[in-house]
């Protein structure tokens, strides 16, 4: 019997696993394929990762570093950073691959390979069967398997198209022919760039327009290394990207006939022919292991366990999920869906479960309680973590004045709807710092931003780009809320921005310090 059984030993599972090993807990890791991060030997289709790699940023701090590395897990050694396995600033899958399988063996995590799950059942614990008989058993269930299965929208006809898992990836096989790509996320802007040579007419076809990374701030969302295709639809080079809902999709004489009705025309017909027509609409988990006695509860289209804010199912108890599976928590604003955002999640996890199930403390310091320790504090870590970096508005560092008002207790890295939903957002004066981009800032154009004047500080909350945010709770209840104005390099070290954060620690901590006055 183990006390966590984690089923994927991809980079989510893997992350967990470091974690648990470095703390020496009962752990075992079972993984279908053969070695290490499986669904990287097949995805991204055309091998080349949209997870940047910035090898050179200027900054000697490793934590900082992690702002622009998305690939690494989070670990002491300064070998196992991805920048030793590849340059690129768009690196190849294959590196990856390598850098996950050396990372499993360097820090001797226990994985057991060629353990692809049958079934998942539960009475007092959790039963799991591979498909060779083994039988695995935990009091502790982490899912880390990622969306294995292609999502597939209802459509008539759908089941007649290529899928984005399977289509041939050899451009010389679309030669003249007219292609229509069902999906504008990067992955159907990956295919549509492999045929931009070959194919004669590419459109590119859903209902709602597509929304830029560069814009929304979701690295999910097209981003601009996939985005060749707009050029030649805007510049009459014969593709198109397409409003509509697809009614239906037939096979006529070896050609396709669809049906659409487009968004932006009063709901237009229209039926358009097409050589190939190729599914590009995403993922989702895949259920079907689970016994129906621990199925876990699903939600957004299906696709997500939901999940508490602890990550576990809100239906079954002891199921975590851990990686990508974690967006459904945050589902197209943060950055859960990827490495360089659930690489934190998974730590938090760690921690959480280690809290739970054995009752130790998330790790915490202790510092003084004046308004210059704190705000010193404050300005060390928005200026060095990556985790609140790249987890804006959803990972926060928080602050609890103590009952007893001699000290205040800071904690790095917690989920900021975990601290509401514990014990931990139950005390009477306690702060939250989060780095976040301004109130609808996916709404204008980001190159045509005017920013906040740098002098004028008065206007912070009214910055748009990342910036911090400090909150201050009563319980549940919001007391009060200071922006640090955003500044172009990211960096807040100068006076505009720690003058009146002191300023405002001297504010909300005067009834305090005043009453440790009167009692000293």
């Amino acid at each position: 019997m183990l006390d966590y059984l984690i089923i994927g030993a991809g980079p989510a599972g893997l992350q967990l696993g470091y974690f648990f090993e470095k703390l020496g807990l009962d752990y075992l890791i079972i993984e279908a394929g053969e070695k290490a991060g499986t669904s990287f030997q097949q995805f991204p289709r055309h091998r080349t990762l949209i997870s940047i790699n910035k090898v050179y940023t200027g900054y000697e701090n490793k934590d900082v570093n992690l702002r622009w590395d998305w690939n690494s897990l989070l670990n002491h050694s300064d070998e196992m950073l991805f920048k030793n396995y590849s340059k690129k600033y768009f690196p190849k899958a294959d590196d990856l691959v390598k850098y996950l399988c050396d990372f499993a063996e360097n820090f001797n995590l226990k994985v057991k390979y060629n353990s692809k799950v049958h079934k998942i059942s539960k009475n007092n614990y959790f039963t799991v069967c591979d498909n060779e008989g083994n039988i695995y058993s935990s009091k502790c269930l982490i899912v880390a398997t990622g969306v294995a299965k292609p999502y597939i929208p209802i459509i008539p006809g759908i089941e007649l198209t290529d899928n984005y898992t399977t289509v041939t990836v050899k451009p010389e096989e679309f030669i003249n022919q007219k292609v229509l790509i069902i999906g504008k996320g990067n992955s159907a802007f990956e295919t549509a760039d492999n045929l931009v040579e070959t194919a004669s007419v590419i459109h590119l076809v859903s209902p709602t327009p597509i929304q830029m990374a560069w814009k929304t701030h979701y690295v999910g969302h097209l981003r601009a290394v996939n985005n060749n295709i707009l050029d030649t639809y805007q510049l009459k080079s014969q593709n198109a990207i397409l409003d509509a809902s697809i009614e239906q999709i037939e096979k006529r004489d070896d050609k396709f006939v669809v049906s659409f009705k487009y968004s932006h025309a009063n709901d237009e017909q229209e039926e358009i022919i097409y050589d190939r027509v190729i599914t590009c609409t995403g993922f989702r988990f895949d259920d079907s292991i689970f016994d129906e006695n621990c199925r876990p509860e699903l939600t957004i289209h299906n696709r997500f366990p939901m999940q508490t804010s602890e990550w576990e199912s809100v239906n079954i108890k002891d199921l975590y999920f851990a990686g990508t599976l974690m967006q459904s928590r945050d589902f197209k604003k943060s950055t859960n869906a990827f490495i360089h955002g659930f690489r934190y999640s998974v730590c938090c996890l760690g921690r959480i479960l280690i809290r739970k199930y054995h009752g130790q403390e998330l790790p915490s310091k202790h510092i003084a309680l004046t308004v210059e320790s704190i705000t010193d504090m404050v300005i060390k870590r928005i200026n060095q973590s990556s985790a609140l970096w790249q987890q804006f508005g959803y990972i926060c560092d928080l602050i609890i004045i103590s009952d007893n008002n001699n000290e205040a207790v800071y904690y790095e890295e917690v989920p900021v709807d975990y601290i509401h939903d514990s014990d931990l957002g139950r005390h009477n004066h306690y702060y939250t710092i989060t780095l976040e981009y301004g109130e609808n800032h996916d709404l204008e154009d980001p190159f045509n931003v005017n920013r906040i004047d740098r002098n004028d500080v008065s206007q912070a909350h009214r910055s748009k780009f990342l910036h911090p945010v400090i909150r201050c709770f009563n319980s549940s209840e919001l007391i009060s809320e200071h922006h640090i104005i955003e500044d172009l390099a990211a960096e807040w070290f100068e006076d505009v921005h720690i003058l009146p954060l002191q300023q405002y620690f001297q504010m909300q901590l005067a009834p305090v310090l005043n009453q440790t006055l009167l009692n000293c």
